[in-house]
């Protein structure tokens, strides 16, 4: 439960800040919306940064104190932001908060890892579970805070890491399991190197493809006459189905094998992708956002399991955060990557190319685990 409700509440905290920076650094600070796109992608390399780091400092230092370290990074900054939220003190602030989100994002997940009263499976369904509550609780919440001050919204947000701090110090001072074989057998090598590499780029196009979700896809709705607020409600759309319909894709998955379990889900999400080819009417958005989300729910929780169980005993966290690393990678390219494909192409060229490279990235993966399996068979 402890590590449901640290990702609960750091993934609200992280949703309260990412929507809120570009609207109140252009109407309110009265920068550019150039500037507002450099600061996220600051946020973003140094949440890129942060994940990597918090994987080395739960392998070679202690699980616990990184926890700790990595949410006072955040909490600290917030609480700053209450009293002095100006420029270029908010852009600062905002590379310090990008900083702790990613280390405390990877220990979460190795401490995750280390779990052994129930299935590694079942433990990622539920943390994902708990990063979608909280996003649909901090993207809610923003909306209407946003309209009583930006100081509401950071004193919610600091609440939050400190709500969080409390977690880490009662629930989490344990020494998980697997450091205990550091010493005594030496570092254990993944058996499968290749494809946790492999696994990582097809995470990073998902996730590269996802973003554009959250950026150029709204600019291409509001283009084609349909509202901000329709666009909005698809999101709230996305985390009610993913917290409500979870489970049941749960029940469902369990009957499958992890990796055909993630083929699947991951080949739905792409698909959907593919009607955005051809979405005109407010309609299709609605059913493409439903397709995509049975796909994400269905195939993005087992990823970080299956990573799990390809890494050695004492690579937990850097495998988890290299896994983390490929997702913050995505989503700071993604839009970029959308912007330049419109500026120079089309919203049609842009869903293709994206299809694509998804589509690629999901073979690469099919095919090298069919390569395991066939030397694992001829071995047995």
């Amino acid at each position: 439960m402890g590590i449901l409700a640290a990702t609960l509440l750091l993934n609200a905290a992280a949703a309260c800040m990412w929507p809120l920076t570009t609207v109140y650094m252009h109407n309110q600070l009265h920068q550019t919306l150039a500037l507002a796109g450099v600061a996220l992608l600051g946020m973003s390399l140094c949440m890129i940064f942060g994940n990597w780091f918090g994987g080395w400092l739960f392998d070679h230092w202690s699980p616990f104190w990184s926890g700790i370290v990595g949410t006072l990074c955040s909490m600290v900054p917030m609480m700053l932001l209450i009293f002095f939220h100006g420029w270029p003190v908010f852009g600062i602030m905002l590379l310090f908060i990008g900083l702790g989100d990613g280390i405390v994002m990877t220990v979460v997940n190795s401490f995750a890892a280390t779990v052994t009263t129930i299935s590694s499976r079942k433990v990622f369904n539920y943390l994902y579970i708990g990063m979608n509550l909280g996003v649909v609780i901090g993207t809610l919440m923003v909306g209407y805070l946003m309209a009583h001050g930006v100081v509401l919204v950071f004193s919610v947000a600091a609440i939050f890491y400190l709500v969080l701090l409390l977690i880490l110090l009662f629930d989490f001072n344990v020494q998980p399991v697997t450091t205990k074989l550091e010493h005594t057998q030496g570092p254990a090598k993944p058996a499968h190197l290749k494809l946790i590499w492999l696994i990582a780029l097809m995470v990073f196009c998902l996730y590269l493809s996802y973003s554009l979700w959250e950026s150029v896809i709204s600019v291409h709705m509001t283009n084609l006459g349909i509202s901000f607020e329709k666009y909005s409600l698809l999101w709230t759309l996305n985390g009610l189905m993913i917290v409500f319909g979870q489970p049941l894709a749960n029940r469902l998955g369990a009957n499958f094998k992890l990796s055909t379990q993630i083929y699947a889900g991951t080949l739905v999400f792409v698909l959907s992708f593919l009607i955005l080819v051809f979405a005109k009417s407010y309609a299709t958005f609605v059913i493409t956002m439903i397709i995509l989300t049975v796909g994400e729910m269905t195939g993005f929780p087992g990823i970080p399991a299956w990573i799990d169980s390809l890494a050695g005993n004492n690579d937990k966290g850097k495998y988890q955060g290299i896994y983390n690393m490929a997702i913050s990678f995505g989503r700071a390219v993604g839009p970029l990557y959308g912007g330049l494909l419109i500026e120079y192409g089309s919203y049609r060229s842009l869903f293709w190319s994206v299809t694509t490279i998804m589509l690629l990235s999901l073979a690469a993966v099919v095919w090298h685990n069919q390569r395991i399996q066939h030397r694992r068979i001829k071995q047995d």
